[in-house]
């Protein structure tokens, strides 16, 4: 190579490097001022920003050493400010407020310290709620850094012993990436580039599967095989697999930020913090959803699709769709970082070839001629039977809707709206027409789908029953006068239970919908748990004094139907 050729490669890396820096700010977080909220190893299981289902992941596992009851501790100064009681999602969760503008959470918890726990025990019996979102006084529960704060556990939506961390802005409540905040966790590892993928947007990526090409890594650079991608389009874009690793772990952990440039031109990147829990949905439209939810990889767009706003992008001179409209070869650049700023470079060029004439895919028997909706407007849908409307901001790219009346032998009819691989960002109103059923305030809107059931009250509107859903699938439309059932665990009439440390309860219901459930002992209300939604479990404590009691347990579905259960027991 000669001289003129290696200054002309120096000038372009100067000029990307200088460029790329301004994409996106410098982050101005405080550094070292949280400590590791867990008394453990310094180790993730996962990261802010990993690809989950329907959502971005929020904040940071901490590992707990693969066991529960480790300590938990505040991160810095400063008092508890909410504490979150749920089946589902965090389970038992602590916030904390510090003086400098920022609330850590932790959450998947068992006990909370004693007097914490003595306080939330006080106002789940005065709320007779075991499931509480509960504000406490600033002045109330002052804590320090290190201070002891929870043990650690496994509640909620957890699937092992972790502890979920987060940083969020008081103010906004948008949720921060704690590894810009520097925690002492080494990094030195370049993320890893998996593959690339690429669309023809001339058409909806709904309805097309991307042309996959793999990578070959040579002197730390990624490039595509065969190095000059021919794609028969004029319009392109790309999407990535990649994944990063930390210093001494094995974990795929999430990346950071990706930047696409196009002949040296910055055209768009995406980056991962300052996430509000109103936005993380979005995550279905940085991915590939038709590809992931038919059992393909995840893939991050290195587009902006039509109906996403920036959200975690930034659209620098275009919003990631590449035109082709010359001939010539254009040299295409991803860099790919960490939170720690270790890169990774994706390098290929992609020129135009055959066009070929569009067509649209082939699709399957229906009786309704597939209509076209598009994002950024309302989309109806009606005829005699079945009636909804999609929101303005309900589409992220456009489909021709699909839509099928299925007769079964027996039931009601099963109307087929679209199907799963395209994702909604918000909720759409659905009406079914029925003049039959005999219990029109018994009657359950059914939504089914690859062995996924969702069930809902339906609300009668002069024979058109109505209920909310966020995504498409099947829907019928049953008549529940089942009650739930109530099962006791271990547990039987006119037991003496002096060597049980607990009482537990199955709920087995036709809609799995259960909107109440309510025990009281001798007259008063009696608070059990129901972590994960399985089973309802009271442990033995000074509210079941020894001698003879009488348990009453009530059991509600969504439409009504009610069993009550009296057992006796001696303690």
């Amino acid at each position: 190579m000669n001289v003129q050729k290696v200054g002309t490669l120096l000038y372009f890396s100067l000029l990307f490097n200088s460029v790329t820096a301004q994409v996106f700010p410098e982050k101005n977080y405080p550094q070292h001022y949280f400590q590791w909220p867990v008394i453990a190893k310094h180790a993730l299981a996962a990261n802010f920003g990993e690809l989950r289902p329907n959502h971005y992941h929020m904040g940071l596992d901490c590992k707990t050493d693969q066991r529960e009851n480790v300590t938990v501790v505040a991160a810095a100064d400063g008092y508890i400010a909410k504490v979150k009681i749920e089946p589902y999602g965090f389970g038992r969760c602590i916030y904390i407020n510090h003086t400098n503008g920022y609330t850590t959470l932790y959450a998947h918890l068992n006990d909370f310290y004693p007097a914490l726990e003595k306080y939330i025990t006080e106002q789940q019996y005065k709320l007779q709620s075991w499931r509480v979102f509960i504000d406490i006084p600033a002045d109330l529960f002052l804590v320090k850094k290190g201070q002891f704060i929870a043990y650690s556990g496994n509640t909620g939506g957890s699937q092992g012993p972790h502890t979920h961390f987060e940083i969020r802005n008081t103010a906004t409540d948008k949720v921060l990436n704690p590894l810009l905040f520097g925690f002492d966790l080494p990094d030195n590892i370049p993320p890893d580039i998996l593959r690339l993928a690429v669309y023809d947007r001339n058409i909806s990526t709904y309805e097309q599967s991307p042309k996959f090409y793999p990578l070959k890594k040579v002197n730390g650079m990624y490039t595509t095989v065969p190095a000059v991608i021919t794609s028969n389009t004029d319009k392109v874009s790309f999407a990535i697999t990649a994944y990063d690793r930390y210093t001494g772990s094995t974990n795929k952990n999430g990346i950071y930020q990706a930047i696409l440039s196009d002949n040296y031109k910055e055209v768009i990147g995406f980056e991962l913090d300052n996430i509000s829990y109103d936005e993380t949905r979005y995550l279905n439209a940085h991915i590939d959803y038709r590809l992931r939810s038919t059992g393909g990889p995840y893939v991050q767009h290195l587009s902006r699709l039509p109906g996403y706003p920036q959200g975690i992008y930034k659209d620098v001179s275009g919003n990631g769709v590449i035109n082709l409209h010359d001939n010539a070869v254009h040299q295409i650049k991803v860099e790919v970082k960490d939170a720690n700023g270790n890169t990774s470079f994706l390098k290929f060029a992609v020129q135009r070839g055959f066009m070929q004439q569009q067509k649209n895919m082939p699709l399957p028997f229906a009786v309704y001629q597939p209509k076209e909706f598009n994002p950024g407007f309302i989309n109806v849908f009606e005829n005699d039977k079945v009636s909804f409307y999609l929101p303005e901001i309900s589409l992220y790219d456009s489909i021709r809707f699909k839509f099928n009346e299925i007769i079964p032998a027996t039931g009601f009819p099963v109307y087929q709206l679209h199907n799963i691989t395209v994702p909604l960002q918000t909720m759409f109103v659905l009406k079914i027409k029925n003049t039959v059923t005999a219990f029109p305030d018994k009657i359950v809107m059914h939504r089914f789908a690859n062995g996924k059931n969702d069930y809902a009250k339906a609300f009668n509107e002069n024979n058109w029953f109505k209920v909310n859903f966020r995504e498409f699938g099947n829907f019928q439309l049953m008549e529940d006068t089942l009650p739930p059932t109530i099962k006791p665990i271990g547990f039987k009439e006119g037991m003496r239970v002096g060597k049980l440390n607990r009482l537990a309860f199955v709920i087995i219901d036709n809609t799995e919908e259960i909107t109440n459930f309510n025990a009281e002992l001798d007259g008063k209300w009696l608070r059990f748990s129901n972590d994960k939604g399985k089973i309802f479990i009271y442990k033995f404590d000074a509210h079941c004094p020894a001698g003879n009691h009488e348990l009453k347990i009530t059991a509600t579905d969504c439409v009504g139907n009610t069993t009550l259960k009296t057992y006796h027991f001696t303690r």
